[in-house]
């Protein structure tokens, strides 16, 4: 991926200066593993030296823990000196922060060799290589995000999250009460702004939705023709929900599983190929099991989700939110239109067929996450695999569970995957196994508050 004309670049940086006079600050932004946001705060007469030359930041910012400690074992941290790497902007990502007080912009970063060629550890190049491959057939990628997350307290309670008080009632919602519009109401205020924030930022969330916990809601993103686009729409909408929610005296969270006994926060995403030539979309047919493409697409992700569970669902807290009684999947399996199975085709217009995959969590990062399905996809495109029947009904009723269903197993299958390796450096995936095998080092030596209820005094 060759860095954009420094010329074109700057032209992007006048214009946005001139339009903003009033903006003062920029955040640089660049995701780590973990999809979590970092970077560097500059002011405004800086912008066009980032533009110029980049900014530096250390190769280990790829190698943090989920609490930004470097994972000394990935060799990216004093193994190579921490030693630092280029960071140049992604065209036409500069845009307001609209929740700030100070005005102040932001801009996507991406990370490269000092020679200019893209840094293979960034979540966002482990994508870009599978992209090529769609573009070496001659298909664009078309996809779609939909996030789920609670709105929170800010006070915690023991450490506990809790729903926070309603604006309009005073009260904290206690019932599930999917889709109710009146709920809706209880936030309007918040959710309104993380709309308007949104389409202020370029960010084509059109519609939300309430879901099935206590002050969960869902937001719905636009597709788009392009799958990296599509995942920096996920990536700093999260960001966007956050920061519009604090100023509404709220928190939000995207952990898998906040709650015991609620239903957890899932990142589905839809996806459809067009063909560059014609622009069709090539899964289109009146009857979906006819369509081979679609069929062989489907019959990859299959074949590769047990090896793309740590991608989809990185994180300890991630198995906690499988289960029947909350529409998360635990088996490979498809079928028309059927919300219990891991990849739906929705039945509508014969042109708008496309894949619903339906296992990942909020938790996950989108680029690794889109990187892993579209990895499955490519495989089954290729090798013509069959998915077998589509399910009918209810599918925990007929499957048994046979995903990976904690992190250890996921992490076992990602690590022997001969597909997936193929298709994200070994490398990467040597550094993604280290860090969050390291997560599960501390995670798995920490005692917790139940082993003391249980065993302090018992046996």
């Amino acid at each position: 991926m060759s860095v954009p004309p420094r010329a074109v670049q700057l032209n992007e940086a006048n214009a946005f200066l001139k339009e903003h006079p009033e903006v003062q600050f920029v955040d640089l932004l660049i995701a780590d593993m973990n999809g979590v946001v970092r970077g560097k705060r500059i002011e405004r007469n800086s912008l066009h030296k980032v533009y110029e030359k980049g900014i530096n930041l250390p190769a280990s910012l790829f190698a943090l823990d989920i609490n930004g400690s470097t994972v000394e074992s990935t060799g990216l941290g004093l193994d190579i000196g921490d030693a630092d790497r280029i960071c140049f902007p992604i065209a036409n990502t500069l845009c307001n922060e609209p929740w700030q007080k100070r005005p102040t912009a932001q801009l996507l970063m991406t990370m490269h060799e000092l020679d200019g060629k893209p840094f293979f550890a960034d979540p966002r190049e482990v994508l870009r290589q599978i992209v090529s491959k769609f573009d070496e057939m001659n298909l664009r990628i078309c996809a779609a995000f939909e996030l789920e997350f609670y709105l929170i307290d800010q006070e915690n309670v023991n450490g506990r999250p809790q729903p926070p008080r309603s604006p309009l009632s005073g009260k904290r919602p206690i019932s599930t009460q999917v889709y109710l519009i009146d709920d809706l109401d209880e936030y309007v205020d918040c959710l309104q702004d993380m709309l308007e924030a949104a389409k202020e930022q370029g960010i084509p969330a059109d519609a939300i939705v309430k879901e099935s916990a206590p002050a969960q809601f869902e937001v719905n993103l636009h597709h788009v023709e392009d799958a990296i686009k599509a995942c920096d729409h996920a990536l700093l909408l999260k960001r966007l929900i956050k920061n519009i929610a604090y100023d509404h005296e709220m928190d939000t969270t995207f952990m898998a599983k906040p709650y015991p006994g609620q239903a957890g926060n899932g990142l589905h995403v839809h996806i459809s190929l067009l063909d560059k030539t014609t622009g069709k979309n090539i899964f289109t047919s009146d009857d979906p099991q006819e369509n081979a493409a679609l069929r062989h697409a489907i019959g990859g992700v299959l074949e590769t989700m047990p090896a793309s569970m740590a991608f989809l669902c990185p994180n300890v807290n991630s198995y906690r939110r499988f289960g029947a009684q909350f529409y998360v999947p635990n088996a490979p399996s498809w079928g028309l239109d059927n919300r219990t199975v891991a990849v739906r085709v929705p039945t509508g217009s014969a042109d708008a067929v496309r894949i619903e995959h339906r296992v990942a969590g909020a938790d996950a990062n989108p680029y690794l996450m889109m990187s892993a399905i579209l990895a499955g996809i490519h495989h089954g495109l290729t090798n013509k695999v069959e998915p077998g029947e589509p399910i009918e009904g209810n599918s925990y009723e007929q499957l048994e569970q046979s995903l990976p269903n904690n992190l250890r197993d996921a992490l076992r299958e990602l690590d022997d995957s001969e597909v997936l390796n193929k298709y994200i450096s070994p490398d990467y995936i040597d550094i993604f196994v280290a860090c969050k095998e390291a997560e599960l080092q501390e995670f798995e030596t920490t005692i917790s508050d139940l082993e003391y209820n249980w065993y302090l005094h018992t046996v």
